[in-house]
């Protein structure tokens, strides 16, 4: 009973603490709240997509191996199901064409893919609404698509195949494992449903409307064991080469998988580091706290071991401060955590199409997240209640020994100290004696330029990869590819029909490139010497020269392979009778979307493609000439950058919000650690603040010295929170450079001038805050409680 009583009365006083410094404990409690938030929607979230991922690969049996050649037969695809490790294969016909919608200026784009009239057996179908079974005519649609341009079950569609105008009745909408993101092409990057979508068309009827009955030019195959894949592409190379083989791509490379993959270990990436960051520092700010307490209650707790109370007490009395920022904070967290990860799977939804994907709340996340916050707050708490471990009775009554003076090292330097006001030296001292709160003062200035640097980069990361790539690198208006290679006469006779202003021809391939046990498909683009269609630079600035002979290749690719300038690389054919060669690397530059090679097209003729050669065309004109390319009977596809701009933009915009909001977050921190440190120093420095009171400084001037202390050392924060705003931005940058594409950008002085007048506004507002505190404090009654 004795017991009861007194944790009930330890209970008591632990509430009174809490509401005697409500204003700090609120703003701590913000920062648990903020990171646990973060942590559980961006877990559950990720967690979710990944799980429903993994389902709807499992429910459509989610191919293994993908690949692309020119040409092979029925038979010959059975054939590589009883080659050693392949489960099961299957061939199908894979072209872009166009669709033809009412305006004859737009330009939409149909992937036709080849589908048994009833089953396939790898990348199944899954029917969302309709039937699956379809007949010659009948058509079986993208879900994604059909929404994005208002098709239903029952209408009708014209499609252009070859040249002819075909119409097809929707029989069915579908999704499909390996379009759950949309992506034309590795350029592409943003998935734009109403102009790019997936039709699946009856494969015998496909193949006799296109003159390839019994012949496919794609295949999917599932494997038996998928660790033995390396072993698998060595013999399915060797099988295939007489087929043309264009490239083997693996699941982990196939385009929409990449991709969700890339999302998904983005997520945890940053769910894992950013709250991290937030309960370190609340922490850090509670360990200080309860710290101040303790020395603040001494008398107190040498009092209560007199009567008995034992120091586990004590010290659980004290951490349970803490406790309870993290029990609050995390409880409430993770609740407007799972909240918003309903949303955040929603917003998936735009990006990746997967049908079985729900909303599912995963126990374990919210566990694992309250757990984190616990054990946070329950160190910091033990941690800041140390001392009260080793107090006596006797020395925790007595007053403390009145601490020596002494003089700091600016006093030496007396140019200096001489010229300096009364109220600017004794802000000085104040920082030079209390070094652990300047200190800490100067991290959270140092952590909120240094995250705001890092969010502003990426908002400036991608304006600078839309003007780099749309306005520098790619020159040309429209990029037409031609259903198969012609003769470099037939560019005549589309200069005739399309009258551009500029037209070139280029070859556009796929080789594999291997340097030392690197490998990599990549697309060789083979364009004249002193092309006007692509500016080649390097990360400077400087024009990159494109050679008579050799090659020159993004510097994405030359990561890839760790090749540089001078080393051979080599390039394995897939045409029929041409060699694999070993060519050398003359120059590297910067291309933010895509990866490949550059060669002059006379050499590439020579060395990889044959003469006259021609695989597509680059053009430069002021005219919509959408609809003259598609009337076109060799044109497989083109594209327009005027469209590909537009799409970027309207990505842009939307995931400027998305960083808009870590920017509020990172100015939390800030805001938090000067709120919180400032509201200390007032409490400790009472007596301080009454006797120039009595001296005759008016409660501004008592509130501009707190202000100009913390100003000083928010500055020395900024100094050093700009280098470490370069090291989160140099981290940053591995994370968004891939194989497919670069997001880079300078740290630029504007970049630097906005992180830092963003630090100065979170600070400012943290500091007007604590005014009211001062001009609430009782000086007179301060003065009494110390002669007392």
């Amino acid at each position: 009973m004795e017991g009861l009583i007194i944790v009930k009365k330890l209970n008591l006083r632990l509430f009174r603490m809490i509401m005697h410094s409500r204003g700090q404990y609120i703003s701590i409690l913000i920062v648990v709240i903020a990171g646990l938030f973060m942590y559980t929607f961006m877990d559950n979230a990720s967690t979710s997509l990944e799980s429903s991922m993994n389902e709807f690969y499992d429910v459509t049996n989610f191919g293994d191996v993908f690949v692309e050649l020119m040409q092979i037969s029925d038979k010959e695809t059975e054939e590589l199901e009883k080659l050693e490790n392949i489960e099961s294969a299957e061939g199908r016909i894979v072209f872009d064409a166009p669709f033809l919608s009412e305006d004859k200026d737009e330009k939409v784009t149909l992937r036709i893919v080849s589908a048994d009239a009833e089953l396939n057996k790898i990348s199944q179908l899954y029917v969302e609404e309709g039937k699956r079974e379809i007949e010659e005519r009948e058509i079986l649609l993208l879900s994604q698509f059909a929404t994005a341009r208002g098709i239903e079950i029952g209408d009708e569609i014209d499609i252009q195949i070859f040249g002819r105008k075909y119409t097809f009745e929707v029989k069915g909408l579908v999704a499909h494992p390996e379009y759950a993101y949309i992506m034309e092409n590795e350029q592409t990057i943003f998935p734009r449903p109403d102009k790019f979508g997936i039709a699946f068309i009856e494969k015998e009827y496909l193949g006799k409307i296109t003159g390839l009955t019994g012949k496919y030019n794609d295949v999917v195959l599932k494997l038996d064991n998928y660790d033995k894949l390396k072993d698998t592409k060595k013999v399915l190379d060797e099988e295939l080469d007489k087929n043309g083989l264009k490239r083997i791509i693996e699941k982990e490379d196939q385009l929409s998988n990449s991709i969700l993959v890339a999302k998904i270990d983005g997520i945890k990436q940053v769910s894992g580091f950013i709250p991290v960051v937030f309960l370190f520092v609340a922490a850090a700010i509670l360990a200080a706290m309860i710290s101040r307490n303790v020395k603040k209650d001494k008398v107190i707790i040498g009092i209560l071991k007199g009567l008995g109370y034992s120091r586990t007490k004590i010290i659980a009395h004290y951490t349970m401060y803490a406790v309870s920022i993290g029990i609050v904070g995390g409880g409430i967290g993770t609740i407007l955590g799972t909240l918003m990860s309903r949303a955040m799977t929603m917003l998936f939804l735009e990006y990746f199409y997967i049908p079985v994907m729900k909303f599912t709340i995963y126990p374990e996340n919210i566990a694992r997240a309250m757990i984190l916050s616990s054990i946070f707050c329950t160190f910091a708490g033990m941690f800041g209640a140390r001392k009260a471990v080793s107090m006596t009775p006797a020395d925790a009554i007595r007053d403390e020994p009145t601490v020596t003076g002494h003089s700091i090292f600016m006093e030496r330097i007396t140019f200096i100290w001489n010229r300096l006001t009364f109220s600017w030296k004794m802000i000085y001292k104040y920082i030079f004696r209390e070094k652990k709160k300047s200190v800490f003062i100067s991290l959270g200035a140092a952590f909120t330029v240094a995250m705001g640097m890092m969010t502003f980069w990426m908002i400036d990361m991608l304006t600078v990869v839309f003007i780099n790539y749309f306005g520098g690198f790619l020159a040309m208006d429209y990029s037409v590819e031609f259903m198969q290679p012609v003769n470099e006469n037939a560019l005549k006779d589309l200069e005739k029909l399309i009258g551009p202003d500029l037209i070139e021809g280029k070859i556009e391939l796929p080789f594999e490139m291997q340097y030392g046990r690197e490998k990599i498909y990549v697309k060789i683009v083979g364009v004249e010497k002193d092309t006007p269609f692509y500016k080649f630079r390097d990360f400077v600035g400087n024009e990159v020269p494109l050679p008579d002979e050799g090659m020159i290749i993004s510097s994405n690719l030359g990561t890839v392979l760790g090749v540089d300038v001078g080393d051979r690389i080599l390039v394995r054919n897939f045409i029929p009778n041409m060699d694999d060669v070993y060519i050398e690397v003359k120059g590297m530059v910067n291309q933010n979307l895509g990866i490949n090679g550059y060669m002059n097209i006379n050499y590439m003729r020579e060395t990889l493609a044959g003469k006259n050669t021609l695989t597509g065309a680059l053009m430069m004109t002021d005219e919509n000439i959408s609809q003259e390319l598609n009337e076109l009977k060799n044109v497989g596809g083109f594209q327009s950058m005027n469209d590909m701009q537009d799409m970027f933009l309207e990505y842009l915009d939307l995931t400027k919000i998305s960083i808009s909001f870590m920017v509020f977050f990172s100015g939390i921190l800030g805001f938090v650690i000067i709120y919180s440190m400032t509201m200390m120093s007032i409490h400790e420095r009472k007596l301080e603040f009454s006797s120039l009171r009595v001296l005759g400084f008016t409660k501004g001037e008592i509130f501009n010295i707190i202000l100009r202390e913390n100003a000083v050392m928010s500055l020395v924060g900024m100094v050093y929170g700009l280098p470490m705003g370069k090291v989160i931005i140099d981290s940053m940058r591995t994370i968004y450079v891939t194989d497919m594409y670069v997001f880079n950008a300078p740290i630029t002085v504007s970049l630097i001038i906005k992180a830092i007048l963003y630090t100065i506004l979170c600070l400012t507002l943290a500091q007007l805050t604590t005014y009211r505190k001062i001009t609430n404090l009782d000086f007179i009654d301060a003065l009494k409680s110390r002669m007392t």
